[in-house]
């Protein structure tokens, strides 16, 4: 699996502000989107961490810097990479870009939880051994 993951949505109507650009915070929708389809395209599908280990992840922390606008019909090209992997928490840096245009830049911290007290829990060990593996790719 490469370093750095994309995934591509297209800006809808629903997605823009009465100025016609993308209303600022679904920038955070369109990064879960992307953490999200990252997960899947290791098999590591969120519904079967639930049920397997009563572990889920949560957003703890979302910073956002917003380069240069987006809008209605753009095709935006979204990347995730893990900037830190700790025993109960990920830090990612997600980026936004419309060609070579970078449109904003997120940095979310996850931490794992566990499903019934929302306390933290260990990053599953398969979870883990995965995202691992994705940090030390080239």
């Amino acid at each position: 699996m490469p370093a750095v993951f994309s995934w591509t949505v297209r800006v809808y109507y629903e997605d823009t502000d009465a100025g016609g650009i993308v209303y600022y915070a679904n920038y955070l929708k369109f990064f879960e989107r992307a953490r999200t389809e990252w997960l899947r395209s290791m098999d590591l599908h969120q519904q079967r961490m639930i049920v397997a280990h009563d572990a889920m992840f949560v957003v703890k922390r979302a910073s956002v810097d917003y380069h240069a606008p987006a809008k209605l019909d753009d095709e935006i090209t979204l990347t995730l990479s893990i900037e830190k992997l700790g025993k109960v928490s990920v830090e990612f840096l997600q980026q936004a870009w419309r060609g070579t245009v970078l449109l904003a830049t997120g940095r979310v911290k996850v931490g794992c939880v566990d499903c019934t007290s929302v306390r933290p829990l260990p990053i599953p060990a398969a979870v883990a051994e995965r995202m691992r593996a994705l940090t030390a790719s080239p």
